[in-house]
Parts: C-alpha cells; structure tokens; sequence
C-alpha cells in the first residue's frame, strides 16, 4: 500500500512529508495530536493554504493536510483527477497513517472532494466543514469556466510564457493590495497562475476542471444529497465577499437541509481559512465541540437513503437565498 517515509522539511513548524501509494509520490503534513482532522485544498493551491491555522488546530487535533496529485508537492501523472478518486486517495492515505475516523474540511475544490469522501466512506467521517465549497450550486468564477472551452490548453500555455511569468504575478499581488471590488482574491490567484505555469499541473488542472465544471458552470453537485447532513453534522464557512463562488450557496443549502450551521465571515473573501484565521478556529473548534462525532449505523443510513428527501436544486431557490446572505453580510454565524 505504500513505503516509508521519503523525505521531510520543515516549513513554519509544520513538517512536509512524502509517502508513496499506487506507484505516485504524495505529499502531506501532520501535526499534532486528538482527533483527527483531514483539511484539504482548492484547486490549483496545496496544503499550505492551511499553514495560518493548522498550528492552532494542532494544539486539539491531529492535523493531516495533504497535497492533491497533480499540486504541490505531489507527482503530476495523467492519473484520475475526479472526486472520486481524490476521495480514495484520501482513503488510502489516512489508512496508511492508521487514522480510522475524521472530521474532513475541505475548501473549494477540497469542499467537493470532502462531500464525496463523506458519500462514498461515512463509516469513517465524524463529522463535514466546507469552506466556500464546490458543489453546491451552479455559479462558479467567469475564469474557472474559461478553463473548459476549447482551446483553453493552449490559451494557458500562452498566458503563462516565460516572459508573461513575473509581469502576471506582480500584476495580480498588486491588484490585490488595492481593495478595489473583486480583487480581494487575486493575491492567491497569483499562486494558482504560478503553478499552472509547470505543463504537468497544468494538464492535471484542466483534467480536474473538465471533471466538475463546464462553460455553463459547475455540474457536480451533492444538493440531491444534502438530506445526508441529517446523519453527519456539517458546517459550511464562507466569505461574504467571496467572488469565486458566491455565498448565498450556503443559505440555500441552509434551506434544504436545517441541520446544517452556517458560518459567514464579514470582510472575506473566497480564503475564509487565510483572512481571518482567527475567527476560522474559533468557528471551527466550536463547530466540534458542539457537534458529537457522527457513528456510523448501517441500518440508520439505509433509512435516510430510502426516505430521501426532495430537494429543491433550482437556481431559483439559491437566488432566493441571496437577500439573506446581504443582510447577513455585517456579521459572523
């Protein structure tokens, strides 16, 4: 199933580690101890989109935030980039770390991988936080829909040209200093573009994309199964100035499914986990305290899968939700 340990650095405290299973170098860090807890990336980052909270988080839990294949540090092969085989991956993984159970956060692309880990293995998921999630709703960023079109390879081979590189870069991380709207974000958009710059990742972002996404917006979504989150406790963090994926998808997921807390953060924006770390583990940490890990009872699962629910995915209803959202907007929770 793997071999030992390869390598390790360290990097803020937080040690990087290389493990490999079914042939492919993965990369991930772990610290501390407690119950453990899977925090897992967007597309186009890696863990260390985790490092502002993960030391806090470690003081309580046991903290395992892996890269994706395809990001950071993990190999790039033309492997399987669905949601499907991330959640394996994450499987295989805590299995060989000897981690049976775990509250799974996930953010953006990482919020739709930790719903399909919870879908396909509840028996080892205690518990589900979403972080401006994938996967609930149809409205996606303009940019992240342009990844889909034809010729979208070669229109990101181009724009990330050797001589485009630094000019690109340092456009966006000053872009992202100005405060002016929809630029809240740009700053980690200048670590995506810096990764996409490798033609390996680059295939790998596309395959992910082309899995989940197409030019009419995102086409996974777990809004037929959201009555799920009556058997396993879910948060959902968003930044109300999120402009990637907007944040009335929470309030509309709120609507279906009313075990579900809903956590906005004021002032932030698509990196809720990175704008106010603070406010992330104060939420998170209360989210745990309060919510008893979910157990796993087969015959209780079987009975919520034949009741279902009907549940109501319509643009309508997540547009119904927006107003809510802005007058939320001034606060947390």
């Amino acid at each position: 199933m793997g071999d030992q340990i390869l390598d390790e650095r360290s990097l803020d405290g937080l040690e990087t580690r290389f493990v490999t299973l079914h042939g492919h170098r993965r990369a991930y860090r772990m610290l501390g101890s407690g119950p453990a807890v899977l925090l897992l990336h967007g597309l186009g980052c890696d863990s260390s989109t985790w490092l502002g909270v993960a030391g806090q988080l470690a003081e309580r839990f046991t903290v395992v935030a892996p890269d994706f294949l395809g990001h950071g540090e993990s190999d790039r092969p033309r492997a399987d980039y669905s949601l499907g085989g991330y959640a394996n991956a994450m499987r295989d993984l805590l299995t060989y770390l000897e981690i049976e159970r775990v509250t799974v956060v996930g953010h953006s692309l990482g919020g739709g991988v930790a719903m399909q880990f919870a879908y396909q293995y509840p028996e080892r998921t205690e518990r589900i936080c979403l972080v401006a999630p994938g996967g609930l709703g149809g409205d996606v960023s303009p940019l992240i829909r342009l990844l889909t079109v034809p010729g979208a390879a070669l229109g990101l081979a181009a724009a990330t040209l050797a001589p485009l590189r630094f000019p690109v870069r340092t456009a966006l991380r000053a872009l992202a200093r100005t405060g002016l709207p929809h630029t809240r974000d740009l700053g980690e958009a200048a670590d995506v573009y810096a990764l996409l710059c490798d033609a390996d990742a680059r295939s790998a972002v596309l395959a992910v994309t082309s899995h989940a996404v197409d030019w009419r917006g995102q086409r996974i979504t777990m809004n037929d199964r959201a009555y799920l989150a009556e058997v396993i406790p879910l948060c959902l963090v968003w930044g109300v100035a999120d402009s990637v994926i907007p944040a009335r998808h929470a309030l509309a997921a709120q609507r279906r499914s009313p075990h579900t807390v809903v956590e906005l953060f004021p002032d932030c924006g698509h990196f809720p986990h990175k704008d106010a770390p603070e406010l992330f583990v104060e939420v998170f940490t209360r989210f745990v305290e309060s919510a008893p890990p979910a157990t796993f009872r087969p015959r209780r699962w079987r009975s919520v899968l034949r009741n279902g629910a009907r549940v109501d995915g319509s643009q309508d209803s997540i547009e119904a939700a927006a107003a809510v959202v802005d007058l939320r907007s001034g606060a947390a929770g």
